[in-house]
């Protein structure tokens, strides 16, 4: 299957804009601190309307190690006007250290229209030559699959004192978000919005709300007040508790109160605010950039809550009482502001790992009416307990369904159906999850202190793998270097050549499927040990979910596939939802498909920072590297070095070079490539010029 013409048409258009900066200055080469912006009023952030023209908007983010509650935040939590000071973080008012694009926490907004072009130029300050990559959850990136952003599987980390530009077309459309894609930076701060609309004829909720306003979206995260890398060390390699504390909305939250000796006023960090006005209905959108095992519980005091898209896509409106999003999830739903004229609590209350049975992580903003009091963000007494929610609740977190628990799959797609559900599947893969307890020797070394030697829940360490596999990221990354990984690097649960029930197992976990196949995942959370759920990610394609059930406490891999196999698992393919990001029960499975029309490579994955990071992924090959959008000029490479190997590589080249045989880099697609390039440089230099 070739790539159509309008994909190498993309792919152009994006190679050529990465040469942009020729001739546009909004790119900054080399960014100093004093230019930093918050692009709060970017001429991108607009109305889109049809027949407009598309933009190109462009974004310089300086990354850099920083602080909570500095001296830009002057008198703040005591005064909480100075807690919106430039370059203050004030979070929920802890001490710790973080990561930040542009001193923000959440970063730069991203708000633009369907086919705007995005150019973000990422500057990476951070001191200790830590790298740096941004990953565009929720684009598909589809022509364009180097732009994904994620660490030694599409890109080189960018490294310290270096900038590393993005270009992309905007045709995901929906509620997306940005965050670092490298280590546990995610959990640090760095992430923001990204959110793509479309003109009025081309949005299928148009008519059902009155306003979508940018300040109406919700950016959740668990939080406690210490650094991920430490706390990452501590939990994995000793004693550390991995229970977050509380909950950030928007990078806010009121969790601290300071008070002042001499006048015993008290104050805390501002909580978020969101205005409406009575009688009009609003969209709200809502992202979760979850850390750990905190699945949150979305609910507004005494307004119901119509849910109208998931993962950026539309489906039928389901109106609930409240619902549950998972780590990189997504909602959009409309709030009517019918109640009286009044200031209401916006709930995030955190489950699992963030429930009630450990530390109560939670937080509130303020659903604030015009006219009401004003300043209840500000005020720590404006508070009260949790209402009890008895009506219907979507994406109910390892339950099983009831009249009032509807999982996801009961959520109706308003696309039209695409292969992946008119076509039988090609290929059928089960995905298998589960902590294990094995030497894994990165935590337990088997002959000095072995799993073991150490009690359930007192150091040691359960492995969180995907068909016994632990995922080891590759030495340089194969969508532009595949050829630099050793072929014995890879396996999976077909070709690995242990028994990974007995040995730990480890390796680049690879699976390849031809382009144009239609791809089952049954994924399987097999429930033993831990009460946990697994949100999981797929780039670079949607998946329609087409069954979620919970069927025990725990069990077996191959009892469901037995169930499957007597036909006791049905599908459904009637407009299921199309999503990216999905919880898998614990005890239970989920089952998705997926048409692989991007080539490249792309990566599916447990969303739980610490779990990802500790192996439990995936990577899939979709195409031959000959389906593959060429590899952009001067695209940065990254690998291990070794000076022997270098040298035979080197005779072997020699040896192997025809005499009559071209440079390099000097094919007939490359040669193609020149004249349309040359063209577009010229035309978008002139229109740049033109209308700056």
């Amino acid at each position: 299957m070739r790539p159509t013409v309008f994909t190498w048409r993309l792919q152009v258009l994006v190679a050529v804009l990465s040469f942009l900066s020729a001739c546009e200055a909004k790119l900054l080469h080399h960014m100093s601190y004093d230019d930093i912006q918050d692009y709060r009023n970017h001429t991108c952030t607009r109305q889109c309307e049809d027949g407009g023209e598309a933009m190109v908007c462009d974004y310089n983010f300086l990354v850099e190690f920083y602080h909570t509650l500095t001296k830009a935040c002057w008198d703040c939590p005591q005064n909480p006007a100075s807690c919106s000071r430039p370059h203050c973080v004030a979070a929920d008012g802890g001490l710790r250290g973080i990561i930040t694009a542009n001193r923000m926490l959440p970063g730069p907004s991203i708000h633009v229209c369907e086919n705007d072009i995005i150019r973000v130029r990422v500057h990476n300050k951070m001191e200790g030559s830590q790298g740096t990559t941004i990953h565009w959850h929720g684009v598909l990136q589809h022509g364009s699959p180097y732009m994904d952003g994620v660490s030694m599987v599409t890109q080189c980390p960018i490294p310290t004192y270096t900038a590393f530009t993005y270009v992309f077309n905007a045709t995901t459309v929906g509620t997306h978000f940005w965050h670092s894609h490298a280590g546990l930076q995610r959990a640090d701060g760095l992430f923001g919005h990204l959110v793509v609309r479309q003109a009025p004829s081309r949005e299928p909720h148009w008519g059902v709300y009155d306003f979508d306003l940018p300040e109406h979206e919700l950016l959740v995260n668990d939080w406690w007040h210490r650094s991920a890398d430490p706390s990452f060390a501590q939990h994995h390699h000793s004693d550390g508790d991995n229970k977050p504390s509380t909950i950030l909305i928007n990078g806010k939250g009121m969790d601290t109160v300071v008070c002042n000796n001499e006048t015993k006023q008290c104050n805390c960090t501002p909580r978020e605010l969101f205005t409406v006005k009575k009688g009009f209905r609003y969209r709200f959108r809502i992202i979760s950039n979850g850390i750990l095992n905190c699945p949150f519980r979305i609910s507004v005091d005494e307004h119901s809550l119509e849910i109208i898209a998931s993962d950026g896509a539309p489906v039928s409106p389901m109106e609930v009482e409240s619902f549950n999003i998972i780590a990189g999830e997504r909602y959009d739903f409309v709030l009517t502001a019918n109640q009286s004229v009044d200031n209401y609590l916006i709930r995030v209350q955190g489950e699992l790992d963030c429930g009630t049975q450990f530390k109560n992580a939670h937080q509130t903003a303020i659903l604030h009416y015009e006219g009401a009091e004003e300043g209840q963000e500000n005020n720590h007494t404006f508070i009260s307990p949790p209402p009890s929610l008895t009506g219907l609740v979507l994406n109910p977190i390892n339950s099983v369904e009831t009249e009032t628990l509807k999982s996801v799959a009961n959520l109706r797609s308003l696309l039209p159906d695409d292969e992946a559900v008119t076509r039988k599947p090609d290929r059928k893969i089960v995905v298998a999850m589960d902590f294990v307890v094995i030497d894994n020797p990165r935590f337990h070394n088997k002959l000095y202190y072995s799993t073991r030697d150490f009690l359930l829940g007192n150091k040691q360490v359960q492995t969180t793998q995907m068909n016994g596999i632990t995922n080891l990221f590759p030495p340089a990354p194969p969508l532009s270097q595949l050829q630099d990984i050793p072929e014995d690097m890879f396996c999976n649960d077909e070709t690995v050549k242990k028994n990974c029930s007995l040995e730990f197992c480890e390796c680049i976990h690879f699976y390849k499927v031809d382009l144009g196949d239609v791809v089952e995942l049954m994924m399987i959370d097999q429930g033993h040990i831990w009460n946990a759920s697994h949100p999981t990610h797929l780039h670079g394609h949607g998946f329609r979910v087409l069954a979620i059930d919970r069927l025990a406490a725990s069990l077996y891999a191959h009892e469901v596939v037995e169930m499957d196999a007597r036909g006791e698992i049905s599908r459904n393919l009637d407009k299921p939802p199309l999503k990216d990001t999905v919880t898998i029960p614990d005890g239970g499975y989920t089952v998705v498909r997926f048409h692989a029309n991007n080539p490249g490579i792309w990566f599916l994955h447990c969303h739980i920072e610490y779990h990802v990071e500790i192996g439990m992924g995936l990577i899939f090959q979709v195409g031959n590297q000959s389906q593959f959008p060429p590899v952009p000029p001067r695209f940065p490479t990254c690998g291990s070095w070794d000076p022997e190997e270098a040298k035979q590589e080197e005779l072997d080249a020699e040896r192997n070079q025809p005499i009559s045989d071209v440079k390099p880099n000097t094919s007939t697609k490359t040669t193609a490539w020149l004249l349309p390039t040359a063209l577009f440089i010229i035309v978008n230099c002139y229109f740049v010029q033109r209308f700056r």
